[in-house]
């Protein structure tokens, strides 16, 4: 760990406080160890060695936040929601809005064992025939989230979520993120083309009457999945629940396929948009995705190229988020200070859907 890593450490745990609060919570062991799993880009993640179990702990990034993000206490509720249902999501253990204990709300959950499809495949996925149901087991479980009954199992409307006007509070909310950001990333730079691009969502929302409403995951992709250890593609668990509310599903269905790559695409405007492998024999295209997903749920998926451009929007807002948090140094993610120029190439990317110069 180098000494900016460790010092971004201790701003974002105090082991020993922890550690007496989890004695408090789960009870005396010998063997504690706290470390900083770092490949995600949001909230930040801790891998917890608690005697002979291994937890995860999450919490929000230091410093000042965009209102409504980095929600943890949120994302706990829904996972917690969820553990009877059919959707795969880790075993919840404790929750904590004591700011005393780590500086911020966090809440634990047991740690799950697999793979993540991130940067590479598994050699036990690399034939045509796993590499297929990759994809499709990827739009299956996303269906049984789309499946849930959010009333019966707590997340009632009015109170989890609020489905009418849904859509078009996606792209006021998201607009409202651009403009924290810009407060202080304008200094650096502008990104011009996201005015353009919001005021082509304004005027493209979908009608709420032509669209369903369900639970929605909010950040659904390839890497928010973790596929169990067997021989045969099944998702073990989804993690990453802190945008979970309800409203629109087809938002979820384009956030997905908004980081789905196509055999003969350009290069994505941030490398880490888009797993390469996906272009390999055997994956579904995202035409197959989507014919997929309107199979098993009978809904049709209208206005794709909202969807995609609304995904790539709010990518745009997270990057120019990320890229305030680095310049206000409260984040040591290296992927932060690229922003600068990942922004911009995010909203050339979305005013090229917008054209029809990309589609499904």
């Amino acid at each position: 760990m180098t000494e900016t890593d460790a010092e971004y450490f201790g701003r974002i745990v105090d082991q020993e406080s922890l550690r007496a609060y989890l004695t408090d919570e789960l009870g005396a062991v010998d063997t504690y160890e706290v470390r900083h799993h770092q490949e995600g880009h949001s909230n930040e993640t801790l891998f917890v060695t608690w005697g002979d179990r291994e937890l995860v702990v999450r919490r929000p990034p230091p410093g000042d936040i965009a209102e409504n993000a980095h929600d943890v206490l949120r994302e706990y509720r829904v996972i917690d929601a969820l553990q009877d249902t059919d959707v795969r999501v880790p075993t919840t253990v404790l929750s904590c809005d004591d700011h005393s204990v780590i500086g911020s709300d966090f809440y634990a959950m047991e740690r799950q064992e697999g793979n993540v499809l991130r940067d590479e495949e598994p050699d036990r996925f690399s034939t045509p025939e796993k590499r297929r149901a990759v994809g499709y087991e990827a739009i299956d479980r996303l269906v049984e989230i789309h499946e849930v009954d959010y009333e019966d199992v707590g997340l009632e409307e009015g109170d989890f979520g609020y489905p009418p006007g849904f859509t078009e509070r996606q792209v006021r909310r998201w607009s409202e993120q651009l403009l924290w950001a810009f407060q202080v990333t304008a200094d650096e730079r502008e990104v011009e083309d996201l005015y353009e691009v919001m005021e082509w969502l304004y005027d493209n929302v979908p009608d709420d009457e032509a669209c369903p409403n369900t639970l929605v995951h909010g950040d659904y992709k390839l890497d928010n999945l973790m596929f169990g250890p067997g021989e045969t593609p099944e998702i073990a668990a989804i993690f990453d629940w802190e945008m979970s509310t309800l409203g629109d599903p087809f938002t979820d269905l384009g956030w997905l396929l908004s980081y789905w790559r196509d055999e003969g695409d350009p290069e994505p405007p941030l490398p880490s948009l888009a797993q390469p492998f996906l272009t390999r024999e055997g994956y579904p295209t995202r035409r197959e995705l989507v014919d997929r997903y309107e199979r098993k749920t009978g809904h049709e998926f209208e206005n794709p190229t909202f969807y995609w451009v609304l995904a790539t929007y709010k990518l745009a807002g997270l990057g120019e988020m990320f890229y305030r948090r680095y310049l206000e140094g409260n984040s040591a993610d290296p992927m932060y200070p690229k922003m600068e120029k990942g922004v911009p190439a995010l909203a050339e990317h979305a005013l090229t859907i917008i054209d029809g110069e990309l589609s499904l």
